[in-house]
């Protein structure tokens, strides 16, 4: 065990700061994560250096196509979740602290990860899989050297970190995906155990604290797939910043909800254009490979400034951040 952050004790309780739950822990339990526990009424973090899964991964796969496309990243994660999403699409790692309790990992270090990944020739250090607040600590410290390395740290994530969190989140992350899940409080409450306003506030906490931010939301059938509720999705993302990249995904039948029919292309192209009638620059659609929502188009002349197939890109239309056709500056860090 590790001595947890963003802590404070009160009455031999443990209460927590790191995620948006603030979980109050007595003595002997654990948080709702599952991987943070009152010992002794200390708070401590059980998956310190305890790698469920690591992997070498082209950059656009968690997705982030607008931050050092056509690199490799190197992705880490930790066992546990502080969401129990019912149709969890990495469910055997994200919440097994949640079915029966158990915590797996291979032991790593900081420093190790860190050289690994140059050494690997990656250009960033991705907190991946599972949701990387719950592993906050291990992740602070390796993304600390990794920086010292010359490498860039990306977070995938649900976004329900504390104002706390996220001020030191910006110490050392360079880019995030947040998934978006709804604009509902209901579904956030139902399906996540969780809340839609610690959501929006992370978001535009993390964009005014310049951390990179691209958005999915994963379209459920029967869920969240209202069309007034797709749009105010994509207001709320126009009114923090049009140059956001939206990632619309299309769900496949997972987890406690395996039974439940595959988003149809048709509803996630309609999710796109109310998108682009909202203002949004840049959209995709996600696990639809193929056809105009996988490119980069400039948003001012409409030229193809990076072409994808899968998670293989090319950049033929881009300078830099430049459109080539046009000169318009984009919303991309290479």
């Amino acid at each position: 065990m590790r001595e947890a952050i963003l802590w404070k004790s009160k009455n031999g309780n443990a209460l927590c700061h790191l995620c948006a739950h603030r979980c109050n822990i007595k003595e002997g339990e654990r948080g709702l994560c599952g991987v943070r526990v009152n010992s002794g009424g200390m708070l401590y973090t059980l998956v310190y250096g305890k790698l469920i899964s690591r992997a070498i991964d082209p950059i656009e796969k968690k997705p982030l196509y607008h931050f050092l496309p056509g690199t490799r990243t190197y992705s880490i994660a930790t066992a546990g979740c502080n969401f129990f999403c019912d149709f969890c699409q990495n469910w055997q790692i994200s919440q097994m602290t949640h079915d029966d309790g158990s915590i797996y990992g291979e032991d790593a270090t900081p420093e190790e990860i860190a050289a690994d990944a140059k050494s690997q020739g990656c250009e960033s250090i991705s907190y991946t899989y599972t949701e990387p607040t719950i592993f906050f600590e291990f992740a602070y410290d390796t993304a600390r050297i990794a920086k010292k390395m010359g490498l860039k740290n990306t977070f995938v994530t649900n976004g329900y970190q504390t104002p706390e969190t996220l001020e030191k989140m910006a110490e050392v992350i360079d880019a995030a995906n947040v998934d978006l899940k709804a604009f509902s409080d209901n579904f956030y409450r139902d399906r996540c155990r969780a809340r839609l306003a610690p959501v929006l506030t992370a978001i535009e906490i993390m964009h005014a604290e310049g951390i990179f931010i691209e958005i999915t939301t994963l379209i459920v059938p029967g869920e969240n797939d209202g069309m007034d509720e797709i749009k105010q999705i994509a207001d709320f993302i126009v009114s923090i910043s049009p140059e956001i990249p939206w990632h619309v995904s299309r769900f496949h039948p997972q987890y406690k909800q395996g039974e439940k029919d595959w988003t149809s292309s048709d509803k996630i192209f309609e999710a796109l254009e109310i998108g682009n009638r909202s203002g949004l620059k840049y959209v995709y659609a996600g696990n639809l490979p193929g056809g105009r929502y996988e490119h980069t188009h400039c948003p001012r002349c409409g030229q193809v400034v990076i072409e994808r197939s899968g998670f293989s890109s090319r950049s033929p239309g881009l300078s830099g951040n430049t459109c080539t056709n046009c000169g318009e500056t984009l919303n991309i860090i290479t």
